[in-house]
């Protein structure tokens, strides 16, 4: 079984008590069952254990079991990550912790920048002024001035973009 939060396919969710070790290199979801849904209550990883105590001995175990209701309604969730280190473990939960907002989770995060990078935007006044093209990253150039607009196209692929004239 499978469950797939954001991008990611984590194995399970299965009962916290059925959980045993070793665990190495994961990032674990602690979730509460209501009927047929299950809410995140807890995201957070780890490098390794063996300990079968790592989950009931927790800091945070007291608040899982107070927002489901007892120890038979938790449950977890593993995406194994065995070639990762740990800022990349730590980058994953942190992004689950934003679009989730898990209710033991203490750190919430919600200002987690995001994977991709905001090109510099060109002086809208000069547009000849080099342009990258998003797809490639080639230099667009302009095509066709309009009345309003100007159209500017990629030398590479071809893509082309409207520019309002001021």
């Amino acid at each position: 079984m499978s469950i797939q939060i954001l991008q990611y396919e984590f194995l399970g969710p299965i009962k916290l008590q059925e959980w045993g070790p070793p665990m190495e290199k994961v990032v674990y979801l602690i979730m509460s069952r209501q009927k047929d849904s299950f809410n995140i209550i807890y995201a957070g990883d780890c490098e390794q254990t063996f300990d079968e105590g790592f989950f009931t001995t927790h800091s945070s175990f007291k608040c899982w079991t107070d927002n489901s209701g007892s120890e038979k309604s938790l449950y977890v969730a593993i995406l194994p990550m065995f070639e990762s280190g740990n800022e990349e473990r730590k980058k994953i939960s942190d992004l689950i912790i934003a679009r989730y907002h898990p209710a033991c989770n203490l750190e919430i995060k919600y200002n987690v920048k995001p994977e991709y990078k905001i090109r510099p935007k060109p002086d809208s006044q000069n547009i000849s002024a080099k342009t990258p093209c998003p797809c490639c990253g080639s230099e667009m150039r302009v095509d066709r001035v309009l009345e309003n607009t100007t159209i500017i196209r990629c030398v590479e692929c071809g893509l082309s973009d409207t520019k309002l004239n001021s």
